[in-house]
């Protein structure tokens, strides 16, 4: 029996909107949370480095995967396992080396006896890839062959071995490390591949308070105990809940602008652009600056994305993205310089621009 007008009208009822708005508050609140308890698991192992941290998070709910940059020490690999231990998730680590071949990492066909039957058959046997959380130690050492069978299990998700495509699990989660200053014998990503992660993370040096507290820490007893925080389905459920944020025009068109800005060829393009930069962001820094922002926007308590949130992220965004050019290498102006400076340029035109669209 069909529905009347009564029935469909009773769907769309203020009493539903209501609800619906509800259930956006309890999400929002409960990625807070998670977040919250996240930070302080992370805390009680990893000192210092919230913005590394922040943004690893950030990236984790937008459905990321995060390069981090920094040299030996910094606790690069202690914070990604750490995070594998707060998350009720399977974690691997893979320690890229020249050797290392694709199927080291994807996994392999092996040629098996059915003691019943006397018969051999091939059976697939999952390599490391086959986790939620994968970290991907100096990635940068293993040659290109294995590296583009990983990154490509980033973009699709599955692995391909002979004639038969396997699902990865699912949340699937890549962190991987590189080490900026020693570069003999390693294998630097192409561009290309460099775009299929989210964030770039820089990894610094500790404060001297936090350096000092990492001395009286690390060298006591280790008895820490870590509280698992999150569960692989509410991961995914907190992922939707970032991408459901609703962003505003002018917002879309600062992200936009932002990354056309970062193309010499571009006429909108600064001068210092066609000066320091050989080539620029392509339309996924702009989809990432989105997502990005969506996030941490939700985890600050706020149901809508700012331009101050598309700046927060600019950095880890667009910093691997764009190229310098010999001028600016000889002058030491980095990748961070030119972000800096473009941030300083695009809100003056950004201002005018929200004025007209709110007419």
């Amino acid at each position: 029996m069909p529905r009347d007008v009564d029935d469909e009208n009773a769907v769309l009822s203020p009493e539903s909107d209501a609800e619906a708005r509800e259930r956006e508050a309890q999400a929002i609140r409960g990625l807070q949370a998670a977040y919250k308890r996240m930070r302080e698991e992370i805390g009680k192992v990893v000192i210092g480095q919230q913005d590394v941290v922040d943004q690893l998070l950030i990236s984790l709910f937008s459905r990321g995967h995060c390069l981090m940059v920094g040299v030996p020490g910094l606790a690069k690999t202690l914070l990604v396992s750490t995070i594998g231990r707060i998350l009720q998730l399977s974690f691997r680590r893979i320690q890229f080396t020249p050797d290392l071949m694709p199927s080291d990492i994807t996994g392999t066909d092996v040629l098996q006896d059915d003691p019943e039957t006397g018969r051999r058959s091939f059976q697939f046997m999952q390599g490391p890839l086959f986790t939620n959380i994968l970290l991907a130690d100096e990635i940068n050492r293993t040659p290109p062959k294995t590296q583009a069978a990983l990154l490509e299990a980033m973009q699709e998700r599955h692995v391909t071995v002979g004639s038969n495509t396997y699902r990865l699990p699912q949340p699937f989660f890549v962190l991987a490390t590189q080490n900026p200053i020693e570069q003999e014998g390693t294998y630097a990503l192409p561009e290309a591949q460099l775009d299929r992660f989210m964030f770039n993370i820089v990894v610094k040096y500790p404060t001297a308070a936090d350096e000092l507290r990492i001395l009286k820490q690390t060298t006591g007893a280790d008895d820490t105990e870590l509280t698992p925080a999150l569960s692989g389905k509410q991961i995914l459920a907190l992922q939707e809940v970032v991408r459901r944020v609703p962003v505003a025009e002018h917002v879309f068109v600062y992200a936009r602008d932002l990354v056309r800005a970062t193309r010499p060829n571009e006429p909108e393009a600064p001068n210092f652009i066609k000066e320091y930069i050989s080539w620029g962001a392509g339309p996924r820094a702009g989809q990432n600056l989105i997502v990005g922002a969506k996030a941490r926007a939700i985890l600050e308590g706020r149901f809508h994305v700012s331009t101050e949130d598309i700046k927060a992220v600019a950095h880890p965004v667009l910093r691997h993205r764009i190229v310098t050019t010999f001028h600016a290498d000889s002058e030491r102006v980095t990748a961070d310089d030119v972000i800096d400076m473009l941030l300083k340029k695009i809100p003056v035109e950004l201002e005018e621009k929200a004025k007209r669209l709110s007419r």
